[in-house]
């Protein structure tokens, strides 16, 4: 299931974090030492600080096992450019 995240609502990126921490029997520390960050970092995301590094994020959401994915009106366009580069 996909969730929209949008600025309005990007607090829900924490919502998320902490969910799957939590479903996971997991700590903070354990988590922040699981992801190779820090323990503030996941305190920091779980309660919406909008500063968080993208690639620490990225790091965190990998260890929970969440994707990201990117959607918009041209993507098909990126899509079929970016087959025909590779």
């Amino acid at each position: 299931m996909a969730i929209p995240i949008t600025m309005e609502n990007i607090s829900e990126i924490g919502k998320i974090v902490r969910f799957h921490r939590n479903a996971a029997g997991l700590s903070r520390i354990d988590l922040a030492d699981i992801a190779g960050v820090g323990k503030t970092v996941i305190y920091d995301i779980e309660h919406g600080k909008r500063t968080v590094q993208l690639n620490t994020l990225f790091h965190l959401l990998s260890a929970l096992n969440i994707r990201i994915s990117f959607e918009g009106p041209i993507m098909h366009q990126y899509e079929s450019q970016k087959d025909e580069k590779d």
